[in-house]
């Protein structure tokens, strides 16, 4: 088994907010119900803390991972591994990600990688894995069995034929899981289940067993259980800072800021040239400021990022750089105020000018926030 699909499973499952479902009436929820609660459950997730179990099966082998997990969503999570049968992430590995950098610890190579992404856009991955899930999969209600000593509604699943590949996007997970699977041929003949158990009286999911068959034979299965949840209760502090054993060698990779700032103020002396003060909508506030000096060539970016208090990684961000970073070609010609600017859609929007010797983008993955607006408020100063 890789260490790419093991440690892909990152994500935390959260508990919140009582509903109760077998207390409201004697009819079962729909499996679309449940899943509409898990989404907005998940939207207004604080902190989790649990211990993971982690499956996977093959034909040729079982590998089993016991897990410490603590997560602040969108970015800071903490795993510790207490137990494992998987020789590429033994036990006493640790992983630390907060916004700026994450650190990765292997004890048996005595290694620590720390990679800085201080401008790295986060997104609410299990949210949006359970969006998908409501909108494109055929879901059907199982009954109930109990996990973890609690009551949980068994959601049965089946992707569209068409979605059927070697990758899993987990509900329980925040990133891709990369399935091992020989080649088959045809991969409209595989056979892909997936069961999602979701808790009754929290309404989020606790388990998760995703497996795929060839012509009857399990080729690949994971499954991923929480136990011991701990959700929405404040977490020891430091738990997403890191400090590296004294006998570990630390490999750095990625840009390391030359701040990471809670103020405009505090920014300024950092940066070669005046910082805007956009006018968001409400409620966004500034949550931080970056900024990160590269090679004389590109010079210095500040990017200055908003989000709403309220919803997990609902956020936007303002960058200004010395160097231009955007092909006008590949973009939208568009204007605004007398400034010609360039509109960028897909999964990030964006709206990019230049004003004599800087650069300016204002960006968003939420559709219909009021970028010109925020572009006007920051004009050409």
């Amino acid at each position: 088994m890789k260490r790419r699909g093991m440690l892909a499973a990152g994500a935390a499952v959260a508990l919140a907010g009582c509903v109760g479902y077998t207390d409201r009436n004697d009819e079962p929820p729909s499996s679309e119900d449940l899943v509409e609660d898990a989404i907005e459950t998940r939207r207004h997730m604080s902190s989790l803390e649990a211990r993971r179990v982690m499956t996977v099966e093959t034909p040729d082998e079982t590998v089993e991972r016991v897990e410490r997990v603590a997560r602040r969503p969108p970015a800071k999570q903490r795993i510790e591994v207490l137990e494992s049968t998987d020789p590429d992430v033994p036990a006493g590995s640790v992983t630390v990600t907060n916004r700026a950098t994450t650190w990765e610890y292997n004890p048996s190579a005595e290694t620590v990688d720390k990679q800085y992404h201080p401008n790295k856009v986060d997104t609410d991955s299990t949210r949006l894995v359970l969006e998908t899930l409501l909108e494109d999969s055929r879901l059907s209600h199982d009954g109930t069995e109990r996990i973890d000593g609690r009551e949980a509604h068994v959601i049965e699943t089946r992707p569209p034929v068409d979605d059927i590949g070697p990758t899993i996007d987990l509900v329980v997970g925040d990133t891709t899981y990369v399935v091992p699977l020989r080649a088959t041929g045809d991969l409209e003949e595989l056979d892909v289940s997936r069961t999602v158990w979701i808790d009754d009286a929290y309404g989020y999911p606790v388990k998760e067993r995703n497996a795929i068959s060839d012509d009857g034979e399990t080729r690949h299965e994971l499954t991923v259980t929480y136990e011991n949840l701990s959700i929405n209760e404040p977490l020891e502090s430091g738990t997403f800072t890191y400090e590296p054993p004294s006998d570990a060698t630390v490999v750095t990779d990625g840009p390391e800021p030359e701040g990471v700032f809670d103020s405009l103020p505090a920014a300024e002396d950092a940066v070669p040239y005046p910082l805007p003060q956009p006018d968001v909508p409400e409620p966004y506030v500034l949550d931080r400021v970056t900024v990160v000096e590269k090679a004389e060539r590109f010079g210095t970016t500040a990017t200055l990022w908003y989000n709403d208090p309220n919803v997990i990684a609902k956020e936007l961000f303002v960058a200004v750089r010395e160097v231009q970073r955007f092909r006008p070609d590949a973009l939208e010609e568009i204007e605004f105020d007398g400034h010609t600017a360039y509109r960028r859609d897909g999964r990030i929007q964006s709206v990019f000018w230049a004003c004599d010797d800087l650069n300016y983008e204002v960006s968003s993955l939420i559709d219909g926030e009021p970028l010109l607006e925020i572009a006007s408020s920051i004009g050409c100063p």
